[in-house]
C-alpha cells in the first residue's frame, strides 16, 4: 500500500487521530506520525507507536534523533501527507513557513508536488477569526486540500463548524488520492 505521513496538532480532536492512525494500518499502509510538541501533551506518543507499528516522533533533538537531518528523511518517506488536527496554531506556522518544532520543520520540507490533506480542528470563534481563516486560505493557495471541519457540539462547550472531520472520511480521501 502507501506511505502515508501524519501529522498530529494539539487539539482535543487528537482521538480522531489516533483512530485514522489505526485505519490506515489496518488497511495496510505504512504510517509514520510525528505530534507537537504541545500534542505529545494531549496523547501520548506511545499510543501512536502502538497504532502504527512504528515509532512516533515528537523532538528533532535528544534522544528520540534518529540521522542529522531527520525532518529531511520524514519528509522523503510519504507518498501522502495529512495533518490531523491541525490547530489554528500549527496552521499559522505553516501558513507562515515558520518551523519551530519537527513537525512543521518536517512539513515545510514535504515537496509541494505530494497529496497534501489538512484537516483543521478548534473552537467555532477561533476557526472564524480572520487571522485563521487568512492562514487556511493562504495554506489552499500553497496546494493543501482542506478538509473542512464539520459542525456541532465541540469539547469547549460551543456548537458549530470547528469539529474535526470524522476519520472515516479522511481515511476515504486518502484512498482516493492514493488509490
Amino acid at each position: 500500500m502507501s506511505r502515508i505521513l501524519l501529522v498530529a496538532g494539539a487539539s482535543v480532536a487528537i482521538y480522531k487521530a489516533c483512530d485514522l492512525t489505526s485505519k490506515l494500518s489496518q488497511a495496510g499502509h505504512e504510517v509514520a506520525t510525528i505530534l507537537t510538541p504541545h500534542a505529545a501533551q494531549l496523547v501520548s506518543p506511545q499510543l501512536f507507536e502502538a497504532l502504527s507499528g512504528g515509532p512516533a516522533l515528537v523532538n528533532e533533538f535528544g534522544s528520540e534523533r534518529r540521522s542529522a537531518m531527520d525532518h529531511v528523511d520524514l519528509a522523503r518517506f510519504p507518498e501522502l501527507v495529512v495533518v490531523a488536527p491541525c490547530s489554528a496554531d500549527l496552521a499559522g506556522r505553516l501558513a507562515l513557513g515558520l518551523a519551530p518544532d519537527l513537525a512543521s520543520t518536517t512539513l515545510l520540507a514535504v515537496p509541494p508536488s505530494l497529496p497534501r490533506l489538512l484537516c483543521p480542528a478548534m473552537n467555532p470563534v477561533m476557526l472564524a477569526s480572520p487571522a485563521v481563516a487568512r492562514n487556511l486560505e493562504q495554506l489552499a493557495r500553497d496546494g493543501w486540500e482542506l478538509l473542512a471541519p464539520t459542525s456541532g457540539h465541540v469539547a469547549c462547550g460551543e456548537s458549530g463548524p470547528g469539529r474535526l472531520v470524522e476519520p472515516e472520511t479522511i481515511a476515504a480521501r486518502i484512498e482516493e488520492l492514493v488509490g
